[in-house]
Parts: structure tokens; C-alpha cells; sequence
């Protein structure tokens, strides 16, 4: 072993380092059996007489430089031939990377050995980040990627995704996502009364305090959509999207994100409501002057702000943000939010 470790070492020459150790190599062809490799322009030594010369089959010289290392090192068999790495098939993203969606189990020693392989060779087609996508049930190689250099990207409940960057470059890769995106929703009816709600839990619990219903966005659903659902879930009042009225932005709100919160003015289609009793201590329908008097409401300038715009929105001309449906360049429909009032005046 210990031969084969100082074999290790020097086994592998490039072109460059032939041209100027040649005396050096010389000395090793009568001792040494010389194999090339597909990796144009490097060979591997193995000392003769230790290796039969039908056990060094095809597969070595089919292996890239890398994975040969690895390879004689911890996967050389004596007297039984060379058993392969086998290199992890990852697909090439837009940026130069290369994203590992791991679905077989894989034993966490062979993964090692097969995820260096492979990062050598990526190293050599000049990749630049390596995501790996581990799903709950392959837990096992959280741990030894980790240890590879892999840091936590984001989790999902399915999967986690962690990210290496190998490049000698600056590294480029985006953080996780930095914001949650909120809806409140202005639902107003012609008797200019207002939807609120009283909750079970979270901030307002107990505090007898009437504010819009709230809920956060859907990961893939629309903010207009995100209304809707969020009024019907709270109420079971069936509206119609009209326009956002404003939007905040918050920081650490959420652990360490930030939060992106948005007004949202519906109008209402039924009008008989029937609450959650799961999140829904009481809701009805309030006047609008009346819910922008209470003192928790005028205490806090986020608060009486979204009043104000709401009555401006009633009672003056403010206009808001309309939904305007596009298709983008790949095809999927989203929306434009924009003043189309006032844009129809250009």
C-alpha cells in the first residue's frame, strides 16, 4: 500500500510536466507499465509485474485523469482488475453550472469518491457552481457533501439543495430567496363598508383589534389570486380582484427575510359570511371611517397609511396598480400591475 500510495503521487503526466522531467521519467519505463488515458494528454504508471496485464481492462483507460486518482487510491483492486468510478450525471444549467438531481439511494462512501471524480472533471471543463438535490429520503449524503465544501442553499419539504462553487472566479450564485411576498385584501361594498376580521392567533390575538384579512402568497400563485383565495379561506366571501392600492416593504420579518406586503383592493361578489373558527375569531362588516378611527389603527403609521389611501381611493382620484395580463418570452402567462388610468393619457 505504501508503494502504491507513492505511486499515487506521480502516476499522473501532463505533456507540460513530461518536457521538463523527462530524465526522471525515463527512469520509471523499466519498471513501470505505461497506459495513456482519453485525457489527451496524460498517462498512468503501474509498476510491473504487480497488475496482470488483462485486469487492466478498458475501463481504466476509459477513465478521465481525475477519476483515475480516486480510483487507485480506493478503488483498485489487486489481482482482480480496476473497478470504475462512476462519474455522477449532472445536467448543465444556464450559467455555467451543473445541477446533480439525486434520486438513488447511493451509499455514502461511494458518493464521495464518486463526487470528487466528477468535480475534477467539472473543474477541467472550467463549471463554476455544483447544485446537488438531495430529496428527504437520501438524507444519508447530507453530511458527506457538506464536508465535500457544499454549504445549504434552501430546503423545501421534499428536498434540500446545497451549492458549491468550484471556479476560481468570483462566485455568483444568488443567495436563497430574501423575500416573503403578503397580500391584504380592502374589500369594500357599496355601503362603503369594509371586511375585517378579529384572529385567533399570531400578534392581534386578544387585542380586539378589526384589521383587513391577510395571508401570505403561494409559492407559483399570482398576488391578485392570492387575494381571492385569502378572503374565501378567512370570510367565505367571493370576490373580484381590482386593483393594489400600495405595498410595503419590511426587513427580518420572517426569521431572517424580509417581507414585501401588498393592499390589495377586491370587490365583493356574495356578501353572507361564514368565518374560519380555526384562524377567524369573529369578522363582519365594518365602516370604513369606523375602522380607520380605531386607536390602534391611528397609533401606528403603517397602519393609519393604508387607511388613508384606502378612503383616498373612495373619496379622491388616487389611482392604483391594474392587472394587465402578458405572456412572457418563454410561453407562461403572468401579469403587469400599472397605472392604466393614467397611462391611457400619454
Amino acid at each position: 500500500m505504501q508503494n502504491l500510495r507513492q505511486l499515487y503521487q506521480c502516476c499522473f503526466i501532463t505533456r507540460k510536466s513530461f518536457l521538463s522531467s523527462s530524465s526522471a521519467l525515463l527512469s520509471l519505463i523499466p519498471k513501470y507499465l505505461c497506459l495513456p488515458t482519453l485525457h489527451p494528454v496524460s498517462w498512468i504508471f503501474l509498476p510491473k509485474g504487480q497488475y496482470k496485464s488483462n485486469s487492466i481492462s478498458s475501463s481504466a483507460r476509459n477513465m478521465s485523469t481525475s477519476t483515475i486518482a480516486l480510483a487507485i487510491e480506493k478503488q483498485m483492486v489487486l489481482e482482480n482488475g480496476v473497478q470504475q468510478v462512476e462519474l455522477l450525471n449532472g445536467v448543465e444549467d444556464s450559467y455555467g453550472g451543473i445541477i446533480l438531481n439525486m434520486e438513488e439511494p447511493m451509499e455514502s462512501e461511494a458518493f464521495v469518491y464518486s463526487l470528487r471524480a466528477s468535480i475534477s472533471q467539472w473543474k477541467q471543463q472550467g463549471k463554476r457552481g455544483v447544485w446537488i438535490k438531495l430529496p428527504i429520503q437520501l438524507v444519508n449524503l447530507v453530511e458527506p457533501s457538506v464536508k465535500e465544501g457544499f454549504r445549504y442553499h434552501h430546503a423545501e419539504p421534499d428536498y434540500i439543495m446545497l451549492v458549491n462553487w468550484i471556479s476560481n472566479f468570483t462566485n455568483t450564485i444568488p443567495e436563497n430567496a430574501s423575500h416573503r411576498v403578503g397580500i391584504g385584501a380592502f374589500v369594500i361594498n357599496d355601503q362603503r363598508e369594509v371586511l375585517v376580521v378579529q384572529e385567533n392567533n399570531g400578534t392581534f390575538k386578544g387585542k380586539g383589534v378589526w384589521k383587513f384579512p391577510t395571508g401570505v402568497v403561494n409559492e407559483g400563485e399570482d398576488i391578485c389570486m392570492a387575494a381571492i383565495r385569502e378572503v374565501k379561506e378567512e370570510t367565505g366571501i367571493d370576490t373580484e380582484f381590482v386593483e393594489i392600492l400600495a405595498f410595503r416593504q419590511s426587513h427580518k420579518s420572517f426569521f431572517t427575510k424580509s417581507d414585501l406586503f401588498f393592499v390589495c383592493m377586491l370587490r365583493p361578489l356574495s356578501f353572507d359570511i361564514q368565518k374560519q373558527d380555526t384562524e377567524i375569531e369573529a369578522a363582519q362588516w365594518m365602516s370604513i371611517n369606523e375602522y380607520a378611527a380605531q386607536p390602534f389603527i391611528q397609533k401606528y403609521d403603517g397602519f393609519s397609511s393604508v387607511a388613508n389611501v384606502c378612503l383616498a381611493k373612495l373619496e379622491k382620484d388616487y389611482a392604483g396598480f391594474s392587472r394587465i395580463p402578458t405572456t412572457t418570452a418563454s410561453g407562461k402567462t403572468s401579469y403587469v400591475y400599472f397605472n392604466s388610468r393614467d397611462l391611457s393619457k400619454l
